[in-house]
């Protein structure tokens, strides 16, 4: 199977995408991990996404195609994948659809995760990150245990990444409405997306993923 998550920042793409993933044994393609292993390594795609990641910005069309297409091809991906972060334009949605046609192996289903704008920048303004081991906190929903430092690294104080600033995803959302909300009506148009409430407790959310995606309708 293959399946494209959509929806704005802080809904919970990671965390179901990832879960569907292990779940199916399916490759997860998140372009956000992707993207900040190049920046950790400061390779030349890196340091081009930095500055535009810690702005609120989207990287440009070109860029993302290309790592798609690669790791698309890689032999983990063969037998399905989830894709997180992935399109996120119109124009990114024919690429991808292009670049399946060629392998044969077209999208089986678009999923759009969905949560108000209020209840978002609650959620990404309050997640916190080691520095050492990159281990994701909430400090809303999943706090360290000391509410300062990592779990695995007691003396280590968690930070906050520059993206997940209240006035960057505030912009982050707007950029989300500007540029990659029209995909919801693109696939919606074409019959082939899936609507599910990002709100509530993780577990009914992705209880939910996972029925909408046993509906007779979706293909496989």
């Amino acid at each position: 199977m293959r399946v494209v998550l959509l929806g704005p920042p802080g809904v919970g793409k990671g965390t179901q995408g990832r879960r569907l993933a292990t779940d199916m044994k399916l490759a997860l393609i998140s372009t956000g991990e992707m993207l900040r292993d190049a920046i950790s390594r400061n390779t030349p795609l890196g340091l081009e996404a930095r500055g535009l990641i810690d702005s609120g910005l989207l990287v440009s069309d070109d860029v993302m195609i290309g790592l798609v297409q690669g790791r698309t091809l890689e032999q983990d991906a063969q037998a399905g994948f989830v894709l997180d972060g992935f399109p996120r334009t119109v124009p990114q949605a024919t690429a991808l659809d292009r670049l399946l046609a060629a392998q044969s192996r077209p999208l089986n289903a678009v999923v759009l995760l969905d949560a108000p704008t209020t209840e978002l920048v609650t959620r990404v303004s309050a997640r916190r990150e080691c520095p050492v081991c990159k281990r994701a906190y909430n400090m809303v929903s999943a706090p360290p245990r000391d509410g300062k430092h990592c779990d695995d690294h007691p003396t280590v104080a968690l930070i906050q990444r520059a993206d997940d600033a209240e006035g960057t995803v505030r912009k982050r959302l707007d950029i989300y409405q500007a540029q990659t909300a029209p995909l919801v009506g693109h696939y919606r148009e074409q019959g082939r997306l899936i609507e599910v409430s990002g709100l509530g407790d993780m577990n009914d959310v992705y209880a939910a993923l996972k029925l909408a995606l046993e509906e007779p309708g979706v293909a496989r």
